[in-house]
């Protein structure tokens, strides 16, 4: 009888399982079948047709960003497809992206491929055109960061010349802007203070990927310095939006750089590198790079306070106090803020900034100061700012007097633009 009476509470058991788990999958509760990322980047979408590099010596412009969407680094990968790669070129912080800001890693012998590494950092596009003689063509495959003083999209531009110079194809292998490729922001170039963190004239937050940019670069400025195009081919990612942020695109972020760890350090960056160009610590040298901005002689609770009663859209404040491991102030315990982003569509990383800026000269008139070297308008690629702010003016005046040239970028760019 008790063995009967088990086999019917089984029997019920099972059935009530096997309805329960049909009625999830109806109600699309049951565990989705894992997918690919929203985005293909443009090095997945060649290596589904190596053939057009077949027969040809391949050079390649990369770093740590270039991978596959498993993560393979496009050196193996190509590798993998038979390529026939022949050397491999890296940017600032170099290939393997072991150099901090400003380093030069030299060229040595790759332990692990046996393949030539050269560095492109700090070498002019006459200097880089040798580099590209025994090359058929050169591949570029780097993510960006969406600012125009991060230098990628520099050595980009240098490598193009170079190319031009020797006749070799240039193709580039798409990624997405992870800061957007709608939101176009921040002081347009002046060509009298070119430097290698600004080389063309476009804004600090330009809104365009890799691939957008070389075409305009292409375009604009190749046939007037060296009186030829690159032969320039793009390979366009296949499903990134406009308005798509990173976490969206379902691709693994690599750092590009040592200071940028996050998608969330990018969204800052074009706003908070600008500290660089004066006496407080940008937050190099902490576990939170560019979010962190301050210098000994700030009291945290005094600029929090005043920062957060600006009730600047999409941003909020907290009082912080660190001690950076190196860059300035290392080993020196220091005051300043912490910027939170409440709302990225609504945050400008250049206004709230250039607030902050404005407010600590305020506050400490005898203590806030510029680099000597005035590398904050190398950075701003205008000494407008700096003066602006010296004598006092508004943020509301300093970004109207950029909005003219800022307008007529945004017109520029409409022809160049790859993506919807």
């Amino acid at each position: 009888m008790k063995k009967t009476r088990w086999l019917r509470y089984l029997s019920s058991l099972i059935l009530f399982c096997t309805l329960t788990a049909a009625g999830a999958a109806d109600l699309g509760l049951a565990k989705e079948k894992k997918s690919g990322p929203a985005v293909q980047t443009g090095i997945e979408l060649l290596l589904e047709k190596p053939e057009m590099l077949k027969g040809k010596k391949v050079g390649l412009i990369t770093n740590p960003t270039g991978v596959t969407q498993d993560l393979t680094h496009d050196v193996d990968a190509l590798l993998a497809k038979n390529v026939n790669l022949v050397a491999v070129y890296g940017p600032e912080h170099g290939i393997r992206g072991t150099e901090q800001a400003g380093s030069v890693p030299g060229t040595y012998e790759d332990p692990k491929t046996g393949l030539p590494f050269y560095n492109l950092y700090g070498k002019t596009p006459q200097e880089i055109s040798p580099l590209f003689r025994d090359v058929d063509v050169i591949l570029f495959d780097i993510q960006d960061v969406g600012s125009r003083f991060y230098t990628y999209i520099s050595t980009m531009a240098y490598a193009m010349k170079a190319a031009a110079l020797e006749d070799k194809p240039f193709i580039v292998l798409d990624r997405p802007n992870p800061i957007g490729g709608e939101k176009v922001e921040g002081s347009v170039l002046d060509p009298a203070y070119e430097s290698f963190v600004g080389i063309y004239p476009i804004p600090v937050r330009h809104g365009m990927t890799v691939g957008e940019l070389a075409v305009l670069f292409n375009e604009q400025f190749l046939v007037k310095e060296i009186g030829k195009k690159a032969d320039l081919q793009i390979v366009q990612m296949k499903g990134w939006k406009r308005d798509m942020p990173y976490d969206e695109t379902g691709l693994a972020w690599v750092l590009p750089s040592p200071n940028m760890p996050t998608p969330d350090t990018a969204l800052v960056y074009p706003g908070n590198c600008l500290f660089e160009g004066t006496n407080l610590s940008e937050g190099r040298g902490t576990t939170r790079p560019f979010e962190l901005v301050g210098a000994p002689y700030i009291k945290g609770w005094e600029i929090a306070e005043r920062m957060n009663r600006l009730n600047l859209p999409g941003v909020a404040f907290r009082e912080a106090y660190f001690n950076p491991t190196f860059s300035k102030h290392a080993g020196i315990n220091v005051g300043g803020l912490q910027i939170y982003v409440t709302d990225r569509e609504k945050y400008d990383p250049i206004r709230t900034a250039l607030a902050i800026m404005v407010e600590l000269k305020e506050l400490y008139p005898d203590d806030f100061a510029w680099r000597s070297d005035n590398w904050i308008d190398k950075l701003m690629g205008t000494d407008k700012v700096r003066k602006a702010i010296d004598e006092g003016a508004s943020v509301d005046d300093i970004i109207a007097d950029w909005q003219a040239e800022l307008n007529a970028f945004k017109q520029l760019r409409k022809a160049y633009l790859l993506y919807h």
